[in-house]
């Protein structure tokens, strides 16, 4: 157990990244200031590494490392408890050290043990002299603050560390989702629409009337193939590009009612309920049409497919304090907890999974996106009996 409990100390230690590599400032530093404040010629944050003593920090020592032979640091680990020695040459531990014996002959030490936040003990900080010494009990207090000093450094150094790690894997998923989707684009889009295309040339051909009930499907599901594919490259965009829109002046209510008549065989095939509530008023808004109707069209199958067969999915344009359009739901609604997340892409939630219901987790996504493009917003409110989607405009 004592091998194992080792093995998982030294990988701790391995995880901040410091062993061999340039001193950082903070840990000299942090040595400058307990020689200054101890009157020691020497000091240390000392990180006990499998067979050697690696200085993280140091003032008046020559060495970058030393053997652990001949680490007093060293002997903070088992016990985890501040050390002090008042003079080496008494001590049968160290007397016959060859820093003891020889350069830098040392014979004061006091080093208190790093405790990261893990519990690991990394080494410790100390202060050494070439005379005898001793600690009161404020320069053992001294002694336990500057140590958490040291260790609190190194946490920062590691946080670092782990967030450039984090980093550079982001990048790598980022270009991992680019590559793939520009492999949907052509490995799977374009074939696909030649399909459409062949399947065309087939319904033209008079000779092959009698099995346009054959050709139909295939070109249906084609459509649908395409479509799909059309619907993860648009919630996969890169955040850096810009969503183009070609603005025209257009009717709010139109848009909801093209958005709607795409649903409906979805609601038809699931047992649910379409309304929309009549236009109070007509509004024109400058507006990508096929973009914001892209948007609607999302938010109102999303509404669908979490509402059970007998539900009711309720559409409306608004037009005060500024043009919207609200699609409210009898589903299940969401929870709170994932509310903040329902616009992440390929986010879905505990009943999309549960339910096995269709789709990538992108629908909202989209819709967000096309919305602030237009410098408008999505907003979804919902309690146990229902969800309402809000897509506001300027």
């Amino acid at each position: 157990m004592r091998n194992v409990d080792e093995e998982a100390r030294l990988s701790a230690l391995h995880s901040y990244g410091v062993l061999d590599t340039p001193r950082p400032a903070e840990l000299d530093d942090l040595t400058r200031l307990a020689a200054s404040v101890f009157g020691t010629p020497m000091s240390a944050v000392s990180l006990i590494d499998r067979d050697r003593q690696w200085f993280a920090g140091k003032t008046g020592i020559a060495e970058d490392q030393t053997p652990l032979d001949v680490s007093f640091c060293a002997h903070t680990i088992p016990d985890r408890r501040p050390l002090v020695v008042p003079d080496a040459r008494t001590d049968g531990r160290f007397r016959s050290y060859a820093n003891v014996t020889a350069d830098p002959h040392i014979r004061f030490y006091a080093g208190a043990p790093l405790i990261d936040d893990d519990g690991f003990a990394l080494g410790a900080m100390c202060v050494i002299d070439d005379r005898p010494g001793d600690l009161g009990p404020r320069q053992h207090e001294a002694l336990g603050t500057l140590s958490r000093q040291a260790t609190g450094h190194l946490s920062l150094m590691r946080g670092r560390l782990m967030l450039a790690e984090l980093g550079d894997e982001l990048a790598r998923a980022t270009q991992r989702e680019e590559d793939l989707i520009a492999t949907i684009s052509h490995e799977l889009r374009t074939p696909v629409t030649a399909i459409q295309g062949y399947l065309e040339l087939l319904a033209d051909d008079e000779r092959l009337a009698g099995y346009d009930r054959l050709v139909e499907p295939i070109h249906r599901n084609s459509q649908r193939l395409v479509g799909m594919v059309d619907h993860l490259l648009d919630g996969t965009r890169p955040a850096n590009a810009p969503l183009a829109l070609h603005r025209t002046p257009v009717e709010l209510h139109m848009v909801l009612a093209a958005a709607v008549r795409s649903c409906v065989p979805a609601a038809e095939s699931r047992g649910v309920e379409v309304v929309v509530e009549p236009a109070t008023q007509a509004s024109v808004v400058s507006a990508d049409a096929a973009r914001l109707t892209q948007a609607v069209q999302q938010l109102v199958r999303n509404a669908i497919l979490f509402t059970p067969p007998g539900g009711t999915v309720t559409v409306r344009a608004g037009y005060t304090p500024a043009p919207s359009i609200e699609v409210a739901d009898t589903g299940v609604g969401i929870p709170a907890d994932e509310l903040p997340h329902v616009f992440q892409r390929f986010f879905r939630g505990r009943h999309a999974r549960h339910q096995a219901v269709p789709g990538v987790g992108l629908g909202l996504h989209i819709a967000q996106e096309a919305a602030a493009a237009h410098g408008g917003r999505v907003t979804l409110s919902s309690t146990g009996r229902g969800t309402t989607a809000r897509l506001t405009l300027p």
